[in-house]
């Protein structure tokens, strides 16, 4: 394992985790892994999503743990397929420690993706970095307290979801609004690709898509008709004043290179209209994509956006829009018992205190953060190659994520006195 060192050791030595046993699994925790892979779990075409969910059902049961499978309406049309979430327990008692992890993918580059394939310790293919190589760590950490027999003052759920990539319906958004997430909640874990460094905070999110209407006509009879195209770059500069508004605001969280702690508004990431160069486009449309940094409030910063469009209909532009998603920014101080706790846990493994930044991005933590349990990401992969056509997992960061998330929910519930109440989800000012 990468970065054992004298208190691992010790660790081992004292019969506390088997760290041995762990290594030893590396070519078994591939094998699975590489399964995973191989199922195709495509999101926003959310294929696949029963095979994932009946093979990880399968798997779990066979190991032991207690699994519980909830299936949400929404399957696709002309098919049997639809999300399924899946609930996996080890340990009693009231306090839960969740464990959390999404098996959808983002579409493929190229078929070819969903081919794992080994190089040495490192496994490529769609998922192995977000996050299926993170669904594996989590599962053998569990399975590595019970064969050393760890005694928890309470459980640890493993959540597995779909539908993360586009927001959560049907997955963590459908389990939230049914109350199943967080309930006792003493913390969560969530394993998606961090880079080696902690994800305290998040970004929120709200995504538009802006359709502007015009007339149709021949080019040589452009008279008769109404530029949609045109009138789209009016609305677009519009946005744009708002956009230069928005980028002065700054966050206080850590975050990478100073440029990002920049609050974003991105204009086009998809856009499209016309029919062909000699006709009058008759559609235009764009994407706006708002990033909102901790700091900020969500109803102000959608209201602002909203008002723009409107504005714009008030001075005689035709024009509708679909929210395409919506997502809180969530915070958890470093100093919570939680981040504490996974720090040691990380330090101890591999010989360095990590890093405690916000994610540029959305996460799954902001469902718990909502029921006030802290909560904190830390995974195996490496997000510069997380959606990409090369994406790939280092296996030895899966067994060493694995260790560190046990050691760490032996520490949590050896701390643990009662469940929370309420959350630390400080915000600096």
């Amino acid at each position: 394992m990468l970065g054992m060192n004298k208190r691992v050791r010790e660790a081992e030595a004292k019969g506390s985790l088997p760290m041995e046993w762990l290594r030893q699994r590396e070519e078994e925790m591939t094998a699975l892994l590489a399964e995973l892979v191989a199922i195709p779990t495509e999101n926003p075409l959310a294929r696949n999503y029963r095979v994932c969910a009946d093979f990880l059902e399968k798997r779990l049961r066979q190991y032991g743990l207690e699994c519980e499978r909830l299936e949400a309406d929404g399957a696709k049309e002309g098919t049997d397929d639809g999300p399924v979430c899946l609930i996996a327990s080890h340990g009693q008692g009231e306090r839960v420690l969740y464990f959390h992890g999404h098996y959808d993918v983002v579409p493929a580059q190229s078929r070819e993706q969903f081919q794992p394939s080994r190089k040495d310790h490192f496994l490529f293919g769609r998922g192995s970095c977000d996050m299926k190589g993170g669904i594996v760590a989590m599962l053998y950490a569990i399975l590595a307290l019970k064969e050393c027999g760890a005694e928890l003052n309470g459980q640890i759920a493993l959540t597995l979801v779909p539908n993360e990539e586009t927001g959560g319906e049907g997955g963590s958004a459908w389990l939230a609004a049914r109350g199943r997430l967080g309930r006792g909640g003493i913390g969560m874990l969530l394993a998606e690709p961090t880079s080696g460094v902690v994800w305290n905070a998040n970004r929120g999110a709200i995504s538009l898509r802006v359709r502007v209407l015009g007339k149709s006509a021949h080019v040589g009879l452009q008279h008769q008709g109404e530029n949609a195209f045109e009138r789209m770059v009016q609305v677009v500069e519009r946005v744009q004043e708002l956009k230069r508004e928005v980028e002065q605001k700054t966050t206080g969280y850590n975050i990478g290179a100073d440029q990002a702690r920049r609050s974003i508004l991105m204009l086009g990431g998809e856009s499209g209209g016309g029919t062909n160069f000699n006709v009058v486009p008759e559609e235009c449309w764009f994407t706006i994509d708002r990033r909102i940094n901790p700091e900020e409030n969500m109803e102000e910063e959608k209201s602002r956006i909203i008002a723009t469009l409107e504005s714009c209909k008030r001075e005689g532009l035709r024009l509708e829009w679909q929210i395409l998603q919506e997502g809180r920014s969530s915070a958890c101080s470093e100093e919570e018992a939680l981040g504490s706790a996974l720090a040691r846990s990380v330090r101890t493994v591999t010989g360095v205190a990590p890093r405690f930044e916000m994610c540029p991005g959305l996460l799954e933590t902001r469902f718990y953060a909502a029921e006030s349990v802290p909560a904190y990401a830390y995974g195996p992969g490496m997000l510069s190659v997380a959606h990409g056509p090369n994406e790939y997992v280092d296996l030895r960061k899966i067994i060493d994520c694995a260790a560190i998330y046990a050691l760490h929910s032996h520490a949590r519930y050896s701390q643990c006195a009662a469940p929370r109440s309420t959350g630390n989800m400080d915000v600096p000012k």
